[in-house]
């Protein structure tokens, strides 16, 4: 289905051109046409599949068909978002699609000027994006009202529930117009019973919709696994990145701690990398984000917060340096590439800390992830541990002091890596020489 067979005004095409769109995806053919007549919808799609465009269109479409009372104290459509980085990606595509039709569109959330931002709310939006907790605390200040707002969309509805949102959203809906007098949309990952539950709630009898579900992962993504042990796990990223050169990777870590450990080993080692995690500043966050999409930083560490909302093209790889322990977690983490047609491959590394979340996940995902062979060669050992410092001892990638003295090298291992045969299984038996003390029984050395 093409655009223009939709009843679409002119100045919402030339945004849906200016965005370079020329056909419907599966969600946009299915939603749109019932959105269009003002009808509420419920859709369950996957990750990267046009949700975005979908909404924004059916919006702005219906308020330039709609009498307008001009911008007062409420805004004519409020789009809520989990999380800051989705807010900023649903801003960025409105202000390209409703560009030509003269939006005032704002987003707001936390970490950057508080006064700045309820000063623009002040003077009136067509449309308000925001995050929950920033929106509510706007609203409590009466610096605007939703009591006569048109059109209401809330995204990622099922990551609201995760993130202990669910009292704040519908603490925003109580105060909103009656459900009889807006168009509601609500898009979401999974249409689970909580969320229905909210569908029901707050909706007009909203139209269900679900785009392939029974692909819960993006079919263009190539996976694999890798069974490792704990102390290998860098060693196994570093081969990956070294035999696969020239690519854009996103790897996801399980903590802040991980996530900040992991960049400072890559940049002792050469590599151009740099971690977001929850409590890095909003405008540090911003800036690190803009090189991973320019191109100029070739890797990103991130925990969950990158897992969604981030659409940056050409993400060729993300690896899984901790496998998450929600199954929905890993199908949010793997739909950063992929996107919008694209092929990509996503990596896991299986350690013995998070090895227990792979039957759920591939439970989950109705699925066997392809096991990936694991030989010595490629394990990479002569790595630095942190970058360089006279009189500093190295730091081994599990964050524990290396026992390994100077006379080895900065950061290089005298020993082997433990001995692998043809099925990539480690063999446990001491040689004398490949037994790191952690590992060995009794926990000491064994004698050379």
């Amino acid at each position: 289905m093409r655009f223009e067979e939709l009843n679409i005004p002119g100045k919402v095409l030339e945004g849906i051109k200016a965005a370079g769109f020329t056909e419907c995806t599966p969600v946009q053919a299915l939603t749109l046409p019932r959105a269009l007549i003002g009808r509420d919808i419920a859709a369950q799609a996957q990750t990267g599949t046009g949700k975005t465009a979908a909404f924004l269109i059916a919006i702005f479409s219906r308020m330039l068909s709609m009498r307008s009372a001009g911008r007062g104290p409420s805004p004519r459509a409020l789009i809520i978002a989990p999380t800051r980085e989705l807010v900023i990606q649903i801003y960025t595509e409105a202000k390209l699609l409703g560009g030509s039709a003269g939006f005032r569109i704002l987003p707001v959330y936390g970490g950057i000027d508080y006064l700045k931002q309820r000063e623009q709310i002040a003077e009136g939006v067509d449309a308000l994006i925001g995050t929950p907790g920033r929106l509510i605390d706007y609203l409590k200040q009466k610096v605007y009202s939703l009591r006569n707002t048109q059109f209401l969309v809330i995204d990622e509805a099922d990551r609201m529930f995760d993130m202990g949102f669910i009292s704040d959203l519908r603490f925003l809906l109580r105060r909103m117009s009656p459900y009889n007098r807006r168009q509601s949309m609500l898009f979401s990952a999974t249409l689970s019973n909580r969320v229905l539950e909210l569908c029901y709630e707050h909706m007009n009898m909203p139209e269900q919709f679900s785009v392939t579900p029974e692909n819960v992962t993006v079919e263009k993504t190539e996976q694999e696994i890798y069974h490792v042990g704990n102390s290998e796990k860098f060693g196994v990223l570093l081969g990956i990145l070294r035999r696969e050169p020239g690519g854009r990777y996103l790897i996801f870590c399980n903590t802040r701690v991980a996530a900040d450990r992991l960049e400072v080993i890559l940049k002792a080692n050469g590599f151009a990398a740099a971690a977001i995690t929850g409590d890095l500043p909003q405008d540090k966050r911003m800036k690190v984000l803009s090189r991973f999409r320019n191109g100029t930083l070739p890797i990103l560490v991130a925990t969950d917060v990158a897992s969604r909302g981030l659409h940056i093209e050409a993400v060729t790889h993300v690896i899984n340096y901790d496998l998450p322990q929600d199954p929905e977690d890993y199908v949010h983490r793997i739909g950063r590439t992929a996107r919008a047609g694209a092929g990509g491959k996503a990596i896991g590394l299986a350690c013995e800390q998070y090895v227990h979340s792979l039957p759920d996940i591939e439970e989950f995902i109705r699925q066997k992830i392809p096991v990936m062979p694991l030989t010595d060669e490629m394990i990479v050992t002569g790595y630095r541990r942190r970058p360089a410092q006279p009189g500093k001892k190295d730091i081994q990638p599990d964050g524990k002091p290396s026992p390994y003295k100077r006379r080895h090298g900065e950061g290089q291992a005298p020993r082997q890596a433990p001995q692998r045969g043809k099925s990539g299984i480690t063999d446990n038996v001491s040689r004398g020489t490949g037994m790191h003390p952690s590992r060995h029984p009794g926990g000491k050395r064994p004698s050379t």
